[in-house]
């Protein structure tokens, strides 16, 4: 699990979760005169199947966000269940805000738990469809100021530097030229003959999926801003990218990636 690949939406969505699950031990009605202590919990069924079902509905959306590749419950993706789960929990605690019982008016268990829950269900239904939601919710890191030439890059945030044990899948990237004393010439690097591919690695700057490289349309993994992966072949404008754990596949979204 890559908590870099989180939305922002996601953020929206955990937030308004802890708050739902905090109204389930508030007062859900008030009588005046009277000290009404009910909360969500005096009646399980309420408890379970509204508050904590809101919850549950978005661990299920966060996890599958979180997950290399989406996840399916009898055929229906994970994401989708839990923002189903979401909308439920509000369109209950709607109409138990509506229709309170006769004497009694609603308290901050119900409010609070009504107000949780519709942020929770827009949030799940709106990350989709509002870019703004789509940032990522944890930036990735800053790359590093240039080196002079002849100095030794320091190791970044997931990046095989020198002096760090090397990765066992792809190629890692190039040691730096040693410093040459002052006043001798420089060496040149030697450039791939009849412009072959170099392998080279790489950051994307949001979470983008890796397709197979059959050409089907199905997703093998998903890359997430914050860690480095290697780019072993061309096809075209699109880069044939190996993830950590050797799989490989077809990036076909290239703009604004970063280079190692």
């Amino acid at each position: 699990m890559n908590i870099r690949s989180l939305t922002r939406g996601d953020g929206v969505v955990i937030g308004a979760a802890v708050l739902l699950f905090i109204a389930s031990f508030l007062k859900l009605y008030s009588v005046s005169g009277y000290n009404v202590d009910v909360t969500a919990w005096t009646n399980l069924g309420n408890a379970l199947g509204t508050y904590v079902g809101g919850v549950i509905g978005a661990a299920l959306i966060v996890v599958n966000r979180a997950l290399p590749q989406p996840r399916k419950i009898v055929g229906l993706d994970l994401g989708t269940v839990g923002a189903a789960f979401t909308v439920l929990s509000a369109w209950t605690l709607f109409w138990s805000l509506v229709d309170t019982p006769d004497g009694a008016s609603a308290s901050s268990g119900l409010i609070l738990g009504f107000i949780a829950a519709l942020a929770l269900a827009g949030a799940a239904v709106a990350t989709p469809l509002v870019p703004a939601l789509q940032a990522a919710l944890v930036p990735a890191p800053k790359p590093a100021a240039p080196q002079p030439y002849g100095a030794q890059p320091p190791g970044g945030y997931g990046y095989p530097g020198a002096g760090a044990p090397q990765p066992s899948y792809g190629t890692p990237p190039q040691q730096a030229q040693t410093a040459q004393p002052f006043g001798q010439p420089q060496p040149q690097p030697t450039p791939p003959p009849g412009g072959e591919f170099s392998p080279f690695w790489f950051a994307v700057p949001v979470a983008r999926p890796l397709f197979a490289e059959d050409g089907s349309p199905s997703t093998i993994a998903e890359l997430a801003p914050g860690t480095w992966y290697l780019a072993v072949d061309q096809r075209g404008a699109a880069l044939i990218a190996q993830t950590q754990d050797g799989r490989r596949g077809v990036l076909q979204d290239t703009s604004g990636i970063q280079r190692g």
